[in-house]
């Protein structure tokens, strides 16, 4: 289980982590006409962990 109190700046590098895994907009995906759909850094909290 993770520490209730966490140090300022991993919890940047987390916060950090879960703007990165967010999906790719629909304008970006309009924009390129589908040709970028997926976003290579997406990242599941259970699948993958994080070096912070």
């Amino acid at each position: 289980m993770l520490a209730r109190n966490k140090p300022t700046a991993k919890k940047r590098r987390l916060i950090k982590a879960g703007k990165q895994s967010q999906a790719v907009p629909a304008w970006v995906i309009a924009k390129t006409t589908g040709k970028v759909r997926t976003n290579p850094k997406r990242r599941h909290w259970r699948r993958t962990k994080i070096k912070a």
